[in-house]
């Protein structure tokens, strides 16, 4: 068995494609008309080959009512790991993501929050590899 599909909620597919693309610098790979919305996925340029993150049309109510609480109450929706946490804030920050606050030390890793624009936290994280 392997993990192929990640899904995220999103309350607009195209805003969702545009912030996931230009801002954080994935790649559209499926875009296929399913009636009213799309099967819309994206992929990482550094993540695990066919691992697609989908796009998910907020069509269901009990799913608008999950993404808001998790976001009211502060719970990232999905974790991005990066190598250089410092580096990658400053990237995303410079190109208009909107955190939480700067990448803080947790122990084991170091983590900022950000927003999707599309109703998502986005916990991005960078573990911390100590002595051998």
């Amino acid at each position: 068995m392997q993990l192929k599909f990640i899904s995220v909620l999103v309350d607009d597919q195209e805003k969702a494609l545009q912030f996931y693309t230009t801002k954080l610098g994935f790649t559209k790979m499926a875009d296929i008309p399913m009636g009213n919305f799309r099967w819309l996925t994206v992929i990482s340029p550094e993540g695990l080959a066919g691992v697609e993150l989908v796009l998910e049309p907020m069509g269901f109510e009990p799913a608008a009512v999950y993404q808001k609480a998790l976001y009211d109450g502060g719970k990232p929706a999905l974790a991005l790991v990066s190598r250089d946490i410092q580096v990658e804030y400053k990237r995303l920050a410079a190109r208009g993501v909107t955190f939480r606050s700067a990448p803080q030390n947790f122990g084991a890793l170091l983590s900022a929050v950000f927003e999707d624009t599309c109703g998502n936290l986005v916990n991005l994280v960078q573990p911390i590899i100590g002595p051998g």
